[in-house]
């Protein structure tokens, strides 16, 4: 097994208002812990350590599932690094609109680590032929203030995985190609990382 352990959170739970594509077609939760499972078993298949931080499909708060990852953290001799796995939105979920791409975001203040790992999650993206959303020319990664990265004490990345409020991207997520594509960008990001 592997020196690090990697914590997959799937974004948002059942219960979450608007998580979803304007059809209903594509919701959230079910995508992302669809996604997070999948790749949790890929990791394992690779003799990587790594858990789903959420499998309950309810929403669990924030300030909880930071708490989880902290408490496995600080329970295991492995690094942790922890991929919180989402779809983005442009709008409110009612209609349908045009924004497009893949981003990884990182916290404002993230260390080294988490950029590292940002970076080579959106380079797998890129390799995929996957449209990466990019702060500036050269930075392939955003900061933002994101609970989940900001307050983990391990290297943390938020995916956001093609907008559930763009037709074609919605189509795309929801096709075995797109789904598998969105799996195994995660998958060697990860092993990028960690080699």
């Amino acid at each position: 097994m592997s020196k690090t352990l990697v914590i997959l959170d799937a974004g948002h739970g059942i219960d979450t208002k608007g998580k979803r594509s304007p059809d209903g077609r594509l919701l959230e939760y079910r995508y992302c812990r669809d996604l997070a499972g999948e790749l949790c078993a890929r990791l394992r298949e690779s003799n990587v350590d790594a858990l789903l931080l959420v499998p309950e499909n309810m929403d669990i708060p924030l300030i909880e599932r930071c708490n989880r990852a902290n408490a496995i953290a600080a329970s295991t001799n492995k690094d942790c690094i922890l991929v919180s796995i989402h779809n983005n939105a442009a709008g409110m979920g009612h209609s349908w609109l045009n924004a497009s791409g893949w981003q990884a975001c990182v916290y404002t203040k993230a260390s080294a680590a988490s950029r590292r790992l940002a970076s080579a999650l959106a380079k797998a993206a890129e390799n995929k032929s996957l449209k990466v959303r990019r702060s500036t020319p050269r930075q392939d990664y955003w900061e933002m203030n994101l609970a989940i990265c900001r307050n983990t004490t391990m290297p943390a990345v938020l995916t956001e995985n093609l907008f559930m409020d763009n037709k074609k991207e919605v189509d795309y997520l929801l096709s075995r190609e797109g789904f598998e594509t969105i799996v195994d960008l995660h998958y060697q990001g990860i092993m990028d990382y960690l080699l």
